[in-house]
């Protein structure tokens, strides 16, 4: 009876924390959200912690060298993000949870992020970009050149835009 009334208060106390309206006397933190490309699919991320001092100043994130050391690590835990140079059109990601939340299946989801740096080749913009595939399509094509950085980035996606989920994401 005694571990009974254990277990039901520490799930009572878990739910308590997970709640909306727990507070404790704290304030929140309050993340602007940004929209990126995955597969053709829109998904809003938010970004918390940036390896590059000034970029983390410019993004008022937190600068965190540290996360340079991901770039070693074996077996990779960083995923691709696409970042035009010029601010042309939003990021590319190279997956996102599958779906969205706790039922994630996609183990190769990371929000860990390798900055690749993408600059037009040509003056006509040519359309939006909307995926990896169509970005590499039109770095074969000389439309874009693309730059591996070092810079490490932690942008969790916190949901698809619109409606029907991200079920045809990568």
């Amino acid at each position: 009876m005694i571990r009974l009334t254990i277990a039901i208060a520490s799930v009572v106390l878990l739910i308590g924390c997970a709640g909306p309206r727990f507070d404790a006397g704290r304030t929140e933190t309050v993340l602007p959200l940004h929209r990126a490309w995955v597969d053709g699919r829109q998904v809003e991320y938010i970004t918390t912690d940036i390896s590059d001092g000034a970029m983390a100043e410019a993004a008022g994130v937190n600068h965190v060298p540290r996360l340079r050391d991901a770039i070693a690590a074996r077996p990779s835990v960083l995923e691709r993000v696409y970042k035009f140079s010029q601010g042309e059109q939003i990021s590319i990601f190279q997956s996102a949870p599958r779906p969205v939340g706790a039922a994630n299946t996609d183990r190769s989801y990371s929000p860990l992020w390798r900055l690749v740096l993408v600059t037009r080749t040509t003056h006509d913009p040519g359309p939006e970009l909307t995926s990896e595939e169509e970005l590499l399509a039109a770095e074969e094509k000389g439309l874009v050149s693309l730059e591996v950085t070092d810079i490490v980035i932690n942008c969790p996606v916190t949901r698809a835009v619109g409606g029907g989920g991200l079920a045809g994401v990568r």
